[in-house]
């Protein structure tokens, strides 16, 4: 009997493909207590993959980094019916690092491997130092989180290696 080799990417059938989301509905929120939409790169950034891949984006905020404000960002933008917030700053053990404690109990599914996933990557890039980010996502009702560094190259790692190309079947299990 006759196999085929091993593949580098796993094939997915087209009835598990049926279930991808044909448009998704993002927000960006970046907590920082220096950036303005105007100077955000980051957030820029994500706005800019999701577009190219042609998602739509709801809306863009800056939040300081103060744990009541995180939580009335998300808890609001996350009402505005959004399929994924994506969040990036915050995510640090710097001590006004608060983006995880703010979101932690508004989780009510955590992704791990999505943590897991970005600092393995991130190894790769940075070396040691990839310990250090607690960069993690999880859902919220129906809505997609993800929580991400607030540097540049950290948002595109996680974004083109990680979220993008499962982002579509994502929603589409959450709806």
């Amino acid at each position: 009997m006759a196999t085929q080799p091993p593949t580098s990417r796993p094939r997915t059938s087209r009835l598990h493909e049926a279930h991808d989301a044909k448009i998704v509905r993002a927000s960006v929120l970046t907590v920082s207590d220096t950036r303005t939409v105007e100077d955000d790169e980051s957030g820029a950034l994500i706005e800019q993959l999701l577009r190219a891949a042609g998602h739509e984006i709801g809306s863009r905020t800056v939040v300081k980094d103060d744990r009541a404000a995180i939580r009335r960002s998300v808890q609001w933008l996350v009402s505005e019916e959004v399929d994924v917030l994506i969040m990036t700053g915050g995510t640090g053990i710097a001590r006004r690092d608060v983006t995880c404690e703010s979101i932690e109990s508004l989780l009510e599914k955590r992704l791990e491997g999505f943590g897991e996933a970005f600092r393995r990557l991130s190894w790769d890039q940075i070396g040691p130092k990839a310990i250090l980010s607690r960069a993690t996502a999880g859902t919220m009702g129906s809505t997609l989180l993800f929580a991400l560094p607030g540097s540049t190259k950290a948002v595109r790692l996680a974004m083109e290696a990680i979220i993008l190309p499962v982002l579509t079947h994502a929603v589409g299990l959450m709806r």
